[in-house]
């Protein structure tokens, strides 16, 4: 787990300040940290539902912005409101696991989907509001199972610029073009067969840190899934559970495409085998990412023995 995302507590902004100044000053940290961390090639995910949040006993958020410079503002709301990225989008816990924090339940929280992240070796850290009742580290969350096992789950936290650095210089990332992400997933997506070419359909798009946070986040689910199997070929029970969130229902994180797709685009979605010369592997499985809209196509079913190819990073093809 070399490198890491930074998800924002949304628990840490509870209605606890006492004025809208003292909000504004925890405003200008958070964006601070964001910068640094965007800088630095990794991303910053909120909730959408952050934007609506209370600042203090009265104000909600939308209000207390205005109290804001009005550049500082439409960075705030934009960042929130539009640019995302936003975890839920990839959220990889259930809402019906039972997650919690000193007895209280986080369930559908950043806190929870932190934890679940990092059950599943997949690097997680939160970015907290300060002052919040949050500022701890590590926050330990147990997650209870349906067997009634327990799991307890020690979750990076951080409220200071200075914290963010030091996590940030223990999970160097450094990409900051298409190029240097090709490199830093085909070093360590080492369960997946990247094709030579998989990445080439990204070129000549301007390169987007959201756009390649995402993507490694989707390769590097793929790559911990490949590894979820027993000696016999059969799942585990962890693959069982990521199989669940992240193969199955709409807001999974992979799909096969429509029955219509795969008629309409069968020879755009059909690849040169990667070994195999002369043959070819029809992949409508994919990946989403959705600002801008690419996708990731791979080889199904995803066995234990079977290479996971991933042939095509790139724009949507099935656009119609």
């Amino acid at each position: 787990m070399n490198e890491v995302d930074y998800l924002v507590n949304d628990l840490s902004l509870h209605g606890q300040f006492h004025d809208v100044a003292a909000f504004v000053r925890a405003v200008d940290t958070l964006m601070e940290i964001r910068a640094e961390i965007i800088r630095l090639g990794s991303a910053l995910y909120c909730h959408r539902k952050l934007r609506l949040a209370q600042v203090t006993a009265e104000i909600p958020l939308p209000q207390a912005a205005q109290g804001l410079p009005i550049d500082k503002q439409r960075a705030l709301m934009s960042w929130l409101g539009k640019l995302g990225p936003y975890w839920e989008d990839a959220q990889l816990h259930a809402g019906d696991e039972y997650l919690e924090v000193a007895g209280n339940v986080v369930t559908d929280t950043a806190v929870a989907e932190a934890a679940i992240c990092i059950s599943r070796e997949i690097a997680r850290e939160l970015i907290s509001f300060s002052p919040s009742d949050w500022l701890n580290t590590p926050i330990i969350v147990d997650w209870v199972r349906e067997d009634g096992e327990r799991e307890q789950i020690h979750v990076p936290n951080h409220w200071t610029i200075d914290s963010v650095k030091a996590s940030l210089e223990d999970h160097p990332v450094g990409i900051d073009s298409w190029a240097s992400l090709e490199a830093h997933l085909r070093h360590s997506c080492t369960r997946l067969t990247l094709s030579d070419d998989a990445f080439g359909p990204l070129q000549g798009y301007p390169f987007v840190v959201a756009a390649s946070a995402r993507i490694r986040f989707l390769l590097n689910t793929l790559n911990h899934f490949k590894g979820c199997f027993n000696e016999s070929g059969e799942r585990t029970r962890e693959g069982h559970r990521l199989f669940a969130s992240c193969f199955t229902g709409a807001a999974g994180l992979f799909s096969d495409s429509s029955a219509s797709e795969k008629n309409e685009f069968r020879e755009e979605l059909t690849f040169r085998h990667p070994s195999q010369p002369g043959n070819y592997l029809f992949c409508p499985w994919h990946g989403k990412v959705r600002t801008p809209p690419f996708r990731i196509h791979f080889s199904w079913p995803i066995t234990l023995k079977d290479p996971l190819h991933v042939v095509y990073i790139g724009p949507k093809i099935t656009k119609r």
